[in-house]
């Protein structure tokens, strides 16, 4: 049973840009007096930087009142646009992955926790193509909830039991099977692990991942 549609999810997915992120966190956390940990990485990954922020800024122990997290916030995106000139590097598998699923005339959508600016800076560098976006703050509701899945799906005209979803996050997992769809994990954070299950795939890597593998997935969830 082909997929109805196939969904990707861009950070530490689609793209290799949580290193990227990384060199924000750090440099803020830095501009607080502490250290920025992995525990706070796998703490925020996947999330919207409105849950991410003030869980961060809480972490390090600093005020995280809406007004800190609103200057936190507009500091972080404008970092990130700035880091985002230089392009992010696909990650293994998802080039040849889009190739097979555009041939197959196989719909594909970019759902991301990020912020619309930071997806259209990532899609400059030519990702893609993909036939709907959604960003982090377009939506009432981002991952964990199914909100952006949901979205995505109704925009592609698509059931979302049908769907598959690729995703690295513990958040974006949840996201995707609150939602209905079928899930490929891709964990790209240390200490992030995911179970395997019949709807869900789990891989290193989206090397060698190809529409047969995601067929089975929605012809479980069946």
């Amino acid at each position: 049973m082909t997929p109805a549609a196939v969904l990707f999810d861009m950070d530490g997915l689609l793209v290799d840009t949580e290193p990227v992120w990384t060199v924000a966190e750090v440099e803020l956390c830095t501009a607080l007096g502490v250290e920025f940990t992995p525990a706070m990485k796998a703490a925020i990954v996947g999330t919207s930087m409105t849950t991410a922020v003030p869980t961060l800024l809480r972490l390090v122990g600093a005020p995280a009142e809406p007004e800190d997290v609103d200057r936190t916030v507009r500091w972080l995106l404008g970092r990130m646009v700035e880091l985002f000139a230089e392009a992010p590097i696909a990650l293994p598998g998802v080039g040849d992955l889009l190739a097979e699923l555009t041939a197959a005339e196989v719909p594909v959508a970019l759902v991301s926790s990020s912020y619309r600016v930071l997806v259209d800076a990532v899609l400059s560098h030519g990702f893609g193509p993909f036939h709907v976006t959604v960003a982090g703050d377009e939506v009432q509701r981002t991952k964990p909830h199914p909100e952006p899945y949901l979205t995505a799906a109704a925009r592609l005209g698509v059931d979302p039991a049908r769907c598959v979803v690729l995703e690295d996050s513990p958040a974006g997992v949840k996201a995707a099977e609150a939602a209905g769809c079928a899930v490929v994990a891709v964990p790209s954070v240390h200490g992030i692990d995911f179970d395997h299950g019949p709807r869900r795939l789990v891989v290193p890597t989206l090397e060698g991942v190809g529409l047969t593998h995601l067929s089975e997935l929605v012809r479980a969830a069946a």
